[in-house]
């Protein structure tokens, strides 16, 4: 176990206690941050020569999973911001330096999703939108934002030309109350809003090129930045839905210890409530184990010089959206035979079940774009599919 695993572990029962704090807040608490912090794990992915620690992408995906286990939206935060430094490893070596130079714990938010406008000037791009989802974003002093380039008339082009935007917290604005949510409220992840700022050429990165792999060669001797972005960002995001569902069965098995039917069963005597406790755990080391083993698969492509081709990073796709559906349909059999108890706003099952499903909502959790995208590319349909691997 990496110590950055068992920091989180050791420190579980604050993050436990926090939790609800940060609901309350709408973002982190402080006390949260903290052990964030002092865990290390945010470094997990990040390159040595900035102050990371560079370590197997497992121990990520791993620590990512404890911190969901104990706070849901902090373990949301840790898998969107911890998973950054990754893509920021890639970046020129002049942004890396921006953003590191004075302090390696800088924290990056997002989102990549690309609704802003970018317009070319000399050595550069001006850059307008507003953007939704900035998780984590109070406590973090750099964002990249995804958006598309204007061709001369101001019109987007087909197809665009998707990129990553970073810029300083000085360049973008966060507002306020636009993260209304039934769960993952503690994330904070509010609206951002960037209005004509100059984004310099050496902070912008090429959507397409970033997933086709053509930045490796800046970190040519690391084989953990040779691995698919969209497939190390999708695994993040299936960590912390993992570790989420890891709660929700812990607050299951606490809850089974005390429920009596109406018949005089106590739960955890229960055959009914012992198969769906079953199925939810082997279910929950498979899908976790089916990650890993995915994981390591390309790892050992990319030691034998093989190609990160679409076929490849669709079939980790696919089977990552997989073993989080399979997860969520356990996880929901749980709280179908938990009964009455479990729909109590002030218990934690109800909690946990909540925040799990609203991570299952995420674009790299669900089925409707990278099944179709997968199908195409299998059966050779010639159909073009916008799906994120």
């Amino acid at each position: 176990m990496h110590d950055a695993v068992k920091h989180i572990h050791d420190s579980g029962a604050l993050l436990r206690a926090e939790h609800r704090a940060c609901d309350a807040a709408g973002k982190l608490t402080d006390k949260t941050v903290e052990v964030l912090r002092q865990s290390q794990g945010m470094k997990l992915l990040q390159a040595r020569s900035h102050g990371g620690l560079e370590a197997d992408i497992r121990d990520f995906f791993a620590w990512v999973r404890a911190v969901a286990q104990y706070n849901p939206s902090a373990g949301w935060v840790a898998g969107v911001v911890g998973v950054h430094p990754w893509e920021i490893a890639l970046c020129d070596g002049k942004l890396q330096d921006e953003i590191y130079g004075r302090d390696a714990s800088t924290w990056v938010a997002s989102p990549y999703a690309p609704f802003g406008r970018a317009r070319r000037v000399e050595g550069g791009f001006i850059l307008n939108g507003e953007w939704p989802y900035s998780t984590g974003t109070d406590h973090c002093t750099w964002i990249v934002l995804g958006g598309m380039v204007m061709d001369a008339d101001g019109n987007v082009p087909l197809p665009p030309d998707v990129r990553h935007f970073f810029l300083p917290r000085s360049d973008y604005q966060i507002i306020e109350d636009t993260w209304q949510v039934m769960g993952l409220v503690g994330t904070g992840s509010k609206n951002v809003r960037v209005v004509d700022a100059f984004v310099p050429a050496h902070r912008i990165v090429g959507h397409v090129a970033l997933s086709e792999g053509e930045y490796r060669g800046r970190r040519a001797a690391t084989p953990l930045y040779h691995l698919p972005f969209g497939c190390v960002f999708s695994a993040a995001i299936s960590s912390g839905t993992f570790g989420i569902a890891r709660g929700t069965i812990d607050a299951y098995r606490e809850q089974l210890q005390s429920r009596v039917s109406v018949s005089g069963v106590v739960g955890k005597s229960d055959p009914f409530q012992q198969e769906a406790l079953a199925e939810a755990e082997a279910d929950l080391d498979a899908g976790i184990a089916h990650v890993d083993v995915m994981t390591m698969d390309l790892l050992a492509r990319i030691a034998a010089g093989q190609p990160m081709s679409a076929a490849v990073r669709l079939d980790y796709r696919r089977n990552q959206v997989r073993a989080v559906q399979r997860v969520l349909a356990s996880v929901d059999k749980l709280l179908a035979r938990a009964g009455s108890p479990s729909v109590w706003t002030t218990r934690a099952l109800e909690h946990y079940w909540r925040y799990l499903r609203t991570a299952g909502t995420h674009i790299c959790n669900v089925t409707d774009s990278i099944y179709p995208a997968w199908a195409a590319q299998a059966l050779n349909t010639g159909a073009l599919v916008n799906a994120f691997y």
